[in-house]
């Protein structure tokens, strides 16, 4: 019974001791280098004991899309869906990178879907919008784009790898695209409008982001300074995104 008594503590000191293993400060280095679902990636040569550990540089923001301006918040349809893909380096400020730079490049992708009509004007170079009237014969209609940014952030969290975190920062860069879409009809008569023309598009986007979550996970949300149309005299609105961030690597 004593022998057996022994051999349980042992095996619950080697379980506690590999279990430790996964801590930032534990004796092993197998597992200091490997955050997120890529947990088994340290790249093409093992990682140095003195290399400190990097976290979200391969980041997906899954976001709903808003305006806020002269539209107010959530008066646009719930399926307004964009996805922002973040390339970004770590760049750690202190030794056990609790604090940290993340830069990069990144592209998002937003629609937001609203019951409207977009008007666009080329001779006064104005783009406007309008309530659905009930002549209208449009079923959904969409206003959507891409664009390219660099970010730059700064980063805070725990140093063990089942870290909390929180990144603030901002991002400039050029809307690449626009466009808006009707969708008239339905499933074999189904028509679709669309049009890339906006005479005052703003090209430049900077933005301002927050993240706060527990390792791999983050709410996330986004504010963009400028208007999305620089005339005045146009509808005047600043695009909004709220969602969920996902760190693989």
């Amino acid at each position: 019974m004593k022998q057996l008594i022994i051999t349980s503590i042992a095996c619950l000191l080697m379980s506690a001791t590999s279990y430790a293993q996964y801590d930032s400060k534990g004796d092993s280095i197998s597992s200091r280098f490997r955050p997120g679902a890529m947990w088994f990636f340290t790249g093409w040569r093992p990682a140095r004991i003195e290399k400190a550990r990097k976290y979200d540089r391969l980041v997906f923001d899954i976001t709903y899309n808003d305006w806020i301006g002269d539209k107010d918040l959530f008066e646009v349809h719930w399926a307004s869906i964009g996805l922002n893909t973040n390339l970004l380096f770590d760049i750690p400020l202190t030794k056990g990178n609790t604090v940290s730079i993340g830069t990069g490049l990144s592209h998002s992708f937003h629609v937001t879907r609203h019951n409207g009509r977009i008007e666009v004007s080329d001779s006064l170079g104005t783009t406007t919008w309008s309530p659905k009237a009930p002549t209208d014969e449009f079923r959904k209609s969409v206003l959507g784009g891409h664009s390219f940014s660099i970010p730059l952030e700064l980063r805070f969290h725990k140093e063990s790898w089942r870290h909390f975190k929180f990144h603030v920062g901002g991002k400039i860069g050029l809307q690449t695209s626009m466009y808006q879409k009707y969708v008239m009809g339905h499933w074999l008569e189904r028509q679709v409008m669309k049009s890339y023309k906006f005479p005052d598009q703003n090209f430049l986007v900077y933005s301002a982001h927050v993240r706060f979550g527990f390792r791999n996970w983050a709410l996330f949300g986004s504010y963009n300074f400028n208007t999305l149309f620089s005339n005045p005299n146009s509808i005047q609105l600043n695009r909004v995104q709220m969602g969920l961030s996902i760190s693989l690597f």
